[in-house]
């Protein structure tokens, strides 16, 4: 679901609506989003004029998934940029619109960096904001390049790890196409075991409170023709107790220096299981989610969402009188516990695999060493 800048089309599969994509109408360039909270009743796309709107867009989670809140917080800072906004007012808001994903602050920067060097180099407004888009399109193109590396690893990973396919594999929260400028992170990986005939079953977990699994995985692995079952969180146990799952696979939002992985609440209880029934757990992440400025899980912000998420349930078709505009499950005035995230030690991960390959076990030194090659590699 990347946009044209991404999509090559060279398997000759249908195109479907991109995730993200630069349109320019004849009233002025906007940002289009396929509005995540909508699917999977209805695929709508949402239109952003100005860095305000996809900031409220990144709060509702109409458009997420660390990559691709990379992406959009580059296409911002260039929207801004175009349509003659200040730049850097405008990358404050984006940047700080989810804390806890490191890529949106990433993405920001680097089309900051861009529209700052034409700046200085006496190009103008319109030559600056031509360099801020043309960081957010190179960004874009990274990203659904780093997508696939990160599919052969991961399934090379698998492979060895679990060798004679069939792979039975766990995954929570949404980390396909929706999630990135290319296929996605840990769902790239399941797609590329489906396509080589090597996936067994797709285990959902369901992704409470806002059912990203549900909602936005299942629709993914539908469309893709893949084996796939979902499951309430609290199912998972017994999953693993009765022998279902050969290896858990998720995304990232920050990995730190320590090689700590935040990421959707709910993906820390997985990891304690897959220790208990010696069950590979594997984070599979672009490198650009890799915070060196992080030392650990202790200093990641954990991003806490508002309780009627939890004390509501809500659907794209169905509005009712709760805060939140959804059907109330909780009696009014209940207090709610809603981290966004929880963060996995390192000790728990079994590796992390990235474009650059994959580290294991995960430790500071080896996670520095895989920083630093590609850095290389990008300069």
């Amino acid at each position: 679901m990347a946009d044209q800048y991404a999509q090559s089309g060279e398997d000759g599969r249908p195109a479907e609506i991109p995730a993200i994509r630069w349109d320019e109408p004849p009233e002025g360039p906007v940002l289009v989003l396929l509005d995540q909270t909508r699917l999977p009743a209805e695929e709508v796309e949402l239109v952003c004029t100005d860095a305000s709107a996809l900031v409220d867009a990144i709060r509702s989670l109409a458009v997420r998934g660390a990559p691709l809140l990379g992406i959009a917080g580059a296409y911002g800072v260039a929207l801004a940029a175009a349509r003659g906004f200040d730049v850097d007012e405008a990358a404050i808001a984006l940047a700080g619109a989810r804390p806890t994903a490191v890529n949106l602050s990433v993405g920001v920067r680097r089309a900051q960096a861009a529209h700052r060097a034409a700046l200085a180099e006496g190009g103008g407004t319109e030559r600056a904001a031509g360099a801020a888009l043309a960081a957010a399109r190179r960004l874009h193109r990274e990203d659904a390049e780093a997508s696939a590396r990160m599919a052969a690893h991961g399934l090379a990973l698998l492979d060895e790890l679990l060798p004679g396919g069939g792979h039975r594999i766990l995954t929570h929260c949404n980390t396909g196409a929706l999630v990135s400028g290319g296929e996605g992170t840990a769902f790239a990986v399941a797609l590329a075991a489906h396509r080589d005939g090597r996936l067994r079953r797709l285990w959902v977990d369901e992704t409470r409170p806002l059912l990203q699994g549900a909602r936005l995985t299942a629709y993914e692995a539908a469309r893709n023709g893949m084996a796939y079952t979902l499951l309430t969180d609290n199912a998972a146990g017994s999953l693993f107790a009765a022998g279902e799952v050969d290896a858990v696979l998720i995304g990232a939002d920050r990995i730190a220096a320590d090689g700590s992985v935040a990421n959707k609440v709910g993906s820390y209880p997985l990891a304690v299981l897959a220790r208990y029934h010696h069950v590979p757990f594997i984070v599979v992440a672009p490198v650009t989610t890799v915070d060196m400025d992080t030392p650990d899980g202790a200093s990641i912000e954990v991003e806490q969402r508002p309780g009627f998420e939890v004390t509501e349930i809500t659907s794209p078709q169905v509005t009712v009188s709760g805060a939140g505009g959804g059907i109330p499950v909780a009696p009014l005035g209940t207090q709610a516990y809603n981290p966004a995230f929880d963060v996995t030690p390192p000790e728990l991960v079994t590796a992390i695999v990235t474009e650059e390959g994959a580290v294991s076990p995960v430790t500071a030194e080896a996670l520095a060493e895989l920083c630093d090659r590609s850095r290389q590699v990008t300069i």
